[in-house]
């Protein structure tokens, strides 16, 4: 199949689950798509057993999707974008130093306590995987997914401080993730070589700083764009192209495009920027057209992401690990967050049961499974990718429907 008709197929699928979800479920659409298509999934499977064409021609469509590709270098840009463009500036900015800390030191914290755990769970499972593997896929799963954080905390009706710690933390935890995903990786894929500090710090440095200046520029250049004239169709399409333009110069230049994109995002979308920058008609159209691309990239997403179970090794030790795994992931987010919560708290009055809002509210998604299919063989791609699996489907649709009943528990015991 073409990209075309792959795409087709992917908008036809997206377009019916997300009626049936609307129509029947009424579920936030990440969990209603994700758990709709897994449900089809295991009905094409089950159908197999007795004729095997439609099996046989859906585990050909999702093969030929590059998704690792699709998600990280297109689709996110976009998502992350269109995501900090709604985020309310004015709180990010109060919170902007627990944001930070969370991002850099708690994903750090976070990987290698998932590292040495599944480490060690693996060996009492007779899967002798050394530690450095363990540690990449630490690296992988300790990024919250801010596509599955945004769409299901909109109707979970948390405080909008915490909503601000939650959602700006997974805006650039991911970002700073990937780096840490892909510095690992370098040191895994060649362990006999020694390992260079003013390498991993100089890579460390480039991706993040710099992407959050190529950021900077690009809020500021499609600021003074808008501010110069008033049509909303050309405005409109001015920010897609600092989305479009913007990615391909960070790929370019090796930068990180999703922290770019979250600047550049957080910089057009601020209040200030807004009534200078935009018309009334201006800003509704700039925020339904980034609302609609959200909405359509993020059905389109979970449809690949319950689909992407067919192209999986399931045996038992792999599942077996997934499971125990999960409360293994929990435990160490709520550890990683320790620390910064007890620190800023006095400062910052941080709503009671914070840690374990956040920990619960920390959703996993596409960007982890991403990352998991990067890995080589060697790597134990096939086992990291079921236990990754295995996780993001409890985060989205165990913690996605409970969230909203545990923030409203936890924040009605504090009051």
């Amino acid at each position: 199949m073409d990209y075309y008709a792959i795409a087709s197929v992917l908008i036809v699928l997206s377009a019916l689950f997300g009626y049936i979800n609307v129509k029947f479920l009424k579920l936030p659409i990440t969990i209603g798509l994700m758990l709709i298509t897994i449900v089809f999934t295991i009905i094409i499977v089950a159908i197999g057993q007795f004729d095997d064409t439609l099996l046989l021609r859906e585990k050909a469509l999702i093969s030929q999707i590059d998704f690792k590709t699709v998600l990280l270098d297109i689709m996110l840009s976009f998502l992350l974008f269109a995501g900090a463009l709604h985020t309310n500036f004015n709180q990010l900015k109060i919170q902007r130093w627990p944001v930070f800390v969370f991002a850099t030191l708690g994903v750090l914290v976070s990987t290698f306590l998932v590292g040495i755990l599944t480490f060690y769970v693996l060996q009492i499972l007779g899967l002798d995987v050394a530690f450095i593997y363990c540690l990449l896929f630490g690296a992988l799963i300790s990024p919250t997914d801010p596509i599955a954080v945004l769409g299901i905390l909109k109707k979970a009706g948390a405080p909008k401080k915490l909503e601000t710690k939650i959602v700006g933390e997974s805006l650039f935890n991911d970002g700073v993730g990937v780096v840490v995903f892909l510095t690992i990786f370098a040191i895994a894929a060649k362990p006999e070589a020694a390992i260079e500090l003013n390498e991993i710090a100089k890579l460390f440095g480039q991706e993040v700083l710099g992407g959050v200046a190529l950021g900077l520029i690009l809020g500021y250049i499609t600021y003074k764009l808008l501010k110069s004239i008033d049509d909303y169709e050309v405005e409109v399409i001015i920010t897609m192209a600092t989305v479009m333009g913007g990615s391909l110069l960070a790929h370019h230049w090796h930068l990180s495009a999703p922290l770019a994109m979250v600047t550049a995002g957080l910089i057009v979308g601020n209040d200030t920027v807004r009534k200078n920058s935009m018309s009334d008609i201006t800003e509704i159209y700039v925020d339904k057209f980034w609302e609609l691309v959200d909405v359509l990239l993020n059905t389109v997403l979970f449809v690949m992401i319950g689909m992407e179970m067919l192209v999986l090794t399931f045996r038992f030790d792999y599942i077996l690990a997934g499971v125990i795994a999960i409360p293994l992931v929990l435990l160490s987010r709520y550890v990683s967050l320790w620390l910064p919560i007890k620190f800023f708290d006095k400062r910052l009055e941080f709503v009671k049961h914070t840690n374990l809002i956040m920990t619960w509210g920390g959703l996993r998604g596409g960007i982890s499974i991403a990352l998991a299919l990067s890995l080589t063989p060697e790597m134990y791609r096939e086992l990291f990718l079921v236990i990754t699996y295995i996780i993001v489907v409890f985060s989205i649709i165990g913690q996605g429907l409970t969230v909203g009943p545990v923030i409203k528990r936890l924040s009605k015991d504090a009051d």
